[in-house]
Parts: structure tokens; sequence; C-alpha cells
């Protein structure tokens, strides 16, 4: 008799023993793959035990780490800054306009605006020299040297209000605080118990990650030069950054890789600065001697022109001694024989002079 292999009653299987296979159905509350109920975020997914520490991008206190570390280094720069300070403090008042000028044209080199000195000095004084391929650079730079010589900082009225004027957004119609200021108001105000030199530069290394504007380098910049110069009294209204090179500017990685490249370029060009001054008292005081036998008004206000402008032009020097274009280029002409100053152009036409230095 042959067996019956018999299907068994699906009613019937529940009743009988369970499978090795068999599982109770999971409920809600018992999925491992899903978040508890109280967390929120894109971390919540993970696993408490490898969700990442959440960290502040600059986060003030890896800052503060980052300035004990350095303190040598922030002391030495407090005292070549201090005495560039008092050197403009006792100096004519053309000394800054001139160290703003240099710096800007130096720091165009790192942001690839690359403006010579003789053309910004044109620009600055009589607003010619543009061409349509490098309008907005010089526009960026004409900028830069007026918030480097004058008028209030970026922190000055509290960062949020300072910091919008100081970048002319208003001017550029824009009512409202736009985010970036807000978030760098915010996080400066988070560092204030920190040295006005690594504010500076948290400045200027959040401003390059939060602003997304054409010129953000140049305002980086120069939000930081200003701001680093509150640590002084008023003689210097900004530090250099790039007059010796931009080793300041290129610090990366870490906040003590980012403040020690800070400190060392800052120091440099706040040191190239006084040299500078130096070179221009000396020059100064020869060339007013060299004068003394000159009679009228044009040949000292000339060479106060030349201690303010590192690049001069026939036009310039007329629109700044306000003597008219035969007076000055006779006096031009005549401080080239004396050996005060030298042309740089070579040119026939269009001639550009310097300080002899």
């Amino acid at each position: 008799m042959k067996s019956k292999h018999i299907l068994p009653d699906p009613d019937e299987a529940e009743d009988g023993p369970a499978s090795i296979y068999d599982t109770e159905p999971p409920e809600d509350e018992d999925l491992w793959f899903m978040p508890p109920l109280d967390d929120s975020g894109d971390d919540a997914f993970l696993p408490v035990a490898h969700r990442p520490e959440q960290r502040l991008l600059f986060d003030p206190r890896d800052w503060r780490i980052a300035q004990d570390a350095l303190s040598f280094e922030l002391a030495d720069l407090a005292v070549t800054f201090g005495a560039l300070d008092e050197r403009l403090r006792a100096g004519p008042e053309g000394w800054g306009h001139r160290l703003a000028l240099m710096e800007v044209s130096d720091l165009g080199w790192w942001t690839g605006d690359r403006i010579s000195v003789d053309r910004l000095a044109l620009w600055t004084g009589l607003r010619i020299g543009a061409t349509s391929d490098d309008v907005q650079a010089l526009f960026r730079a004409g900028w830069a040297v007026r918030r480097l010589s004058a008028g209030a900082g970026p922190s000055d009225h509290g960062w949020e209000t300072g910091l919008t004027a100081f970048l002319d957004r208003m001017a550029q119609g824009i009512d409202e605080v736009p985010e970036a200021i807000a978030d760098l108001a915010e996080l400066m105000r988070n560092a204030e118990a920190l040295h006005p030199v690594t504010q500076s530069a948290i400045a200027f290394h959040a401003w390059r990650a939060l602003s997304q504007g054409i010129g953000q380098d140049t305002e980086a910049a120069i939000i930081a030069s200003r701001h680093a110069a509150t640590m002084g009294r008023g003689g210097a209204l900004f530090m250099p950054l790039a007059l010796s090179g931009p080793g300041a500017l290129r610090g990366a990685g870490d906040p003590t890789e980012k403040l020690s490249a800070w400190l060392i370029g800052a120091g440099q060009a706040a040191l190239a600065a006084l040299l500078h001054l130096d070179r221009v008292s000396a020059w100064d005081r020869r060339a007013r001697e060299a004068i003394s036998d000159l009679s009228g008004r044009t040949p000292p206000v000339l060479l106060d022109a030349l201690t303010a402008w590192p690049m001069v032009s026939a036009p310039l020097a007329e629109e700044l001694t306000r003597a008219s274009r035969a007076a000055v280029q006779r006096n031009l002409d005549l401080f080239s024989r004396r050996g005060l100053i030298r042309e740089v152009t070579g040119q026939g036409r269009y001639r550009v002079w310097t300080a002899a230095l």
C-alpha cells in the first residue's frame, strides 16, 4: 500500500510546534533601526556611541588654547605693532595713507587683483586709470584704501551695525543685516575674551568661510587688519598683513597653525612698515635740507605729497599741491636733478615719480 503525502492544513499548522525560522512580529518600539523618540537632527539615526561631537566651526576654546601656546609670538607682535603705532602717532598725517596704499597693492598679489601702487594712486587720487578688465578690482582696492586710511572700524559700534556700515552694505541697497554678517557678529561676541589679534585671525578665516561675495578675501583681510589695530593707541589705524608677503594670510590647518602663521606674518609686515617709515623719515629730513634754498610754497607742499603717496604723477601732484602744472613739473624736474626723486616708468609721457629712499 502506497503512502500518501498529505499537505498540512494552514489552520492546523498555526497550532503546531513553532519552527526555528518562525519569529514574533516586531512591535514599533522594538525597531532597532529607528531613532529614539526624543532625538532630532541628522545624527539621530546613528547609534549613540558613534554620533560625532557637535563643535563650533570656529570654537573660541580652541583659539584660546592656541593663543596660550603662542603667547611669546603674540607678545613679540604686540611690541612691534606698538612701536609702529607710536611712530605713526608722532609722524606726519600722510604716513598712514602711504602705508595703506602699499598694503592694498601688496594684498592684491594674494587676492589676484594685482593693482600696482602707481595705478592705485591714480585711481584713489584722480579716479582715472581704470579699464574694462579691472574696473571692479580697482573699486575693491579703492574701498580697501579708504577703510585702512580713515573712518570707523568694523567693530567700533558693535559688530552687526559696525560691519554693515564698514562693508557699505547700506550703500549697496541692502537694508537688512545679511546672514553672513549676523553669523560673524555672533561668533565675535563669543570670542570677546581673546586678544584683539587672535580675534582678528578668527574674523579673517571666518569671513572667508561665511561670505560668498567675489571680494570676500579682500574684505576679510581689511576687516581683520582694522580690528587688530584696536590693541593700539590710535596711531596706526590698521595692522599690516601683506607688506612682507602673504604669509599671515596663508595659514591653514588647526587653530594653532592658523594663528601661528597669522602672528609671524603680521609681525614681519609690521616690522617692514616700521623700517619703511624709518627710510621715509630720513629721506624727508634730507630732502628738506636740499630744498632750503628754494622759495615759494610749491616745493615743501610737493615734498608732503611725495611723503604721503609712494608714487606721484604730474596730474596727481597738481591736484595735491593745488599748484599749476608748470610749477609742479618744474619742481619735479628740479627734485630729480638733485637726486631726491626718481622717475619709474622710463617714458616720455605719463611719467610717475617716487621718493629716492
